[in-house]
């Protein structure tokens, strides 16, 4: 598998997510409700929970798992190694969270479906957040859902702020933000097959019946898809579908179209360049010239020569025989 040091998120990251990103942090109210999320709900709660009724894995809880997490933490180059739970839930599904101390979450429903290929795609995925630094806005994203619904008036105003378009504009971020994660996995991965794989078992897989869903099917559904995407009418369902449409807002982009999102970038000269080491790195601005690598290297070998020059100098002087 590929690995990628240095390798900064900006390298990767979907212009869409950085987009509504940017809508998001724009909008009237947000800088408020940053602010209160951070003084009264944060991340440790959620660690007391996990450490108290999930399992914590390592190199002797579920080793096959870490094995494959820390070769994905390393190939993304992710400090410091984030914490990883697996929850007892049948759900198929997947989730990282955490700023002071990130951490991801495994289902068991999710180990049951997926083989040890898909498992890495889907940890790669999950990492690809936390490279994006995605997890504080989606804390935030949970966080205001819940106040605008349950709590109202009781959250200092908060109630009337937080139901207005920050909710549209915090979901349609989440969703955009996983175009990027889908790229984070790809670049783990070097295939996409794997990936639009994994996303078949989200979308309706079967561990019974998984040798009946073929991907070439799945492709063919997506184009059907598109199709469907070009009718005004059918755009507007879809709005409402994200958008609590069926009594919730959807987190994650329909699979047919992560499938287009990423099978386009797959091909792009972005991802080459990328593969082959010529990308933004963490602290440098603009993508890194593979000559100025090699000129680095050269300088390096200079270097290590004059200093070998040096030492076989003082080696002579040394030598009795020479006097």
């Amino acid at each position: 598998m590929p690995t990628y040091p240095g390798i900064s998120s900006e390298a990767f990251r979907h212009p869409l997510d950085k987009q509504a990103e940017q809508s998001l942090r724009s909008l009237p109210g947000f800088n408020v409700l940053a602010k209160s999320f951070i003084e009264y709900l944060y991340e440790r709660p959620q660690q007391v929970f996990l450490m108290g009724n999930s399992l914590k894995v390592g190199p002797r809880q579920y080793p096959t798992l870490y094995g494959i997490f820390r070769e994905c933490v390393r190939d993304l180059d992710i400090t410091p190694e984030p914490n990883l739970f697996v929850s007892q839930n049948p759900q198929v599904n997947a989730y990282s969270l955490g700023h002071e101390q990130a951490y991801l979450v495994f289902n068991t429903g999710l180990l049951d479906l997926c083989n040890e290929t898909e498992l890495r795609t889907v940890v790669a995925h999950e990492l690809g957040h936390i490279k994006c630094n995605h997890s504080v806005l989606i804390q935030m994203a949970i966080w205001a859902m819940g106040a605008a619904s349950l709590l109202g008036e009781m959250t200092l105003g908060l109630g009337n702020l937080i139901s207005t378009g920050l909710i549209y504009a915090f979901y349609e971020w989440r969703r955009k933000a996983e175009l990027s994660a889908d790229r984070a996995a790809l670049l783990v991965m070097d295939d996409l097959n794997p990936i639009l794989n994994s996303m078949i078992k989200m979308a309706g897989g079967s561990h019974r019946y998984s040798h009946e869903c073929h991907l070439d099917e799945f492709i063919r559904q997506a184009e059907q898809y598109r199709d469907l995407d070009r009718d005004n009418l059918n755009q507007f369902y879809k709005f409402l579908i994200y958008n609590g449409g069926n009594g919730i807002f959807l987190t994650h982009p329909f699979p047919v179209e992560r499938l287009h999102y990423l099978t386009e970038w797959s091909t792009s000269t972005d991802y080459q360049n990328i593969c082959r080491g010529n990308y933004q790195r963490v602290g440098k601005e603009g993508a890194v010239n593979v000559d100025h690598q090699a000129s680095e290297v050269d300088r390096l070998r200079q270097q290590i020569e004059e200093l070998q020059r040096e030492i076989n100098e003082i080696k002579s002087d040394d030598n009795p025989e020479k006097n």
